[in-house]
């Protein structure tokens, strides 16, 4: 999947393609500056990038389980991924869904053309229902995902602590299969 995004004004020359090992230090910067600077994670510590092999290793170029980047000329702008939502064999068909941006290139759309690839990528596998936890507030990243079809199911509240205080988190879902 290496195909070059339609230019939209946005993001000139963006292309998105599946994560590789070769990106892993940069990923590892994106994630670590939410670990750091913001409540969008509940991660606390930053990672490093060897911590961060085995959630690469995670995602594979295929299956339900996905990774994918947004580059522009050669630097990566964000990456989304499809997880497995949790364990147990029933979740099989339900995936968890995130974007994460670097952080100088938030707000250009990149986080839109990185979830039209990633749905459209899990069009093709056997997955019934996306999900998406978003740690509250966070109106860009709620827009986002009702944008992409999701819609509000409920809130767990203050389920996190971290900097000094409890977060709230939104759960949003999408299906993506019939019934």
């Amino acid at each position: 999947m290496s195909t070059a995004v339609k230019e939209n004004g946005t993001v000139p020359g963006a292309r998105i393609r599946p994560g590789t090992g070769d990106d892993l230090d940069e990923l590892t910067r994106i994630y670590n500056h939410y670990v750091n600077e913001t409540p969008i994670t509940f991660d606390i510590e930053p990672f490093t990038v060897e911590q961060r092999r085995p959630w690469l290793l995670a995602h594979p170029d295929s299956g339900p389980h996905r990774l994918l980047v947004a580059e522009e000329g050669g630097k990566l702008l964000g990456y989304t991924t499809s997880s497995a939502f949790r364990p147990k064999p029933a979740y099989a068909t339900s995936v968890e869904t995130s974007v994460y941006l670097a952080p100088e290139h938030v707000g250009r759309g990149v986080g839109g053309l990185l979830y039209a690839a990633l749905f459209e990528a899990l069009a093709q596998e056997d997955v019934h229902m996306a999900l998406a936890g978003i740690a509250l507030p966070n109106p860009a990243s709620q827009r986002l995902h009702e944008r992409f079809g999701f819609r509000p199911v409920g809130v767990y509240e203050q389920v996190g602590r971290k900097f000094g205080r409890f977060w709230d988190v939104g759960w949003y879902q999408k299906p993506l299969s019939e019934s």
